[in-house]
């Protein structure tokens, strides 16, 4: 996939990142075939049928259990409707976390094209995307880093 192709992906993750409720973070993410076929989209949210109320939201105590991140939301809707992964990329507007990172890899994910994130972010979660990426790296996931 051509920069073209990642820096269009990159700026659909992040409409789609734009529909998480989350007050403080938004993640967007998508599944797609080497054809340039988004297979299935994500954003950071509560699961289907969990009410995503102000005061959750605003808790972190009790938004974090609750929440799914944009990578395994994409994930988990191939698998509802029975697409495959094997061979896809995933692209994503954050590093993903390691939880998520294990997933990416168990699916048959090959590339994970990222935006570099703000040191905001970093601040607060580098340890654990610093574990994803070494986790992908180590898996022979090819990572592609769009500014």
């Amino acid at each position: 996939m051509d920069s073209k192709w990642n820096k269009r992906f990159i700026d659909l993750a992040k409409h789609v990142a734009t529909w998480s409720k989350d007050p403080s973070t938004v993640v967007g993410a998508l599944v797609v075939d080497s054809d340039h076929n988004v297979r299935a989209l994500g954003y950071n949210g509560f699961p289907r049928g969990i009410l995503d109320s102000e005061e959750r939201l605003n808790d972190r105590i009790q938004k974090y259990p609750l929440t799914v991140h944009a990578e395994r939301n994409a994930l988990a809707s191939c698998a509802k409707l029975g697409i495959r992964t094997d061979g896809c990329y995933l692209v994503c507007t954050h590093y993903p976390c390691s939880v998520c990172a294990g997933v990416i890899i168990q699916a048959g994910i090959t590339k994970v094209i990222i935006q570099k994130p703000d040191e905001a972010f970093l601040m607060r979660w580098n340890a654990d995307t610093d574990l994803g990426l070494a986790m992908l790296h180590e898996a022979g996931l090819e990572i592609i880093e769009v500014k």
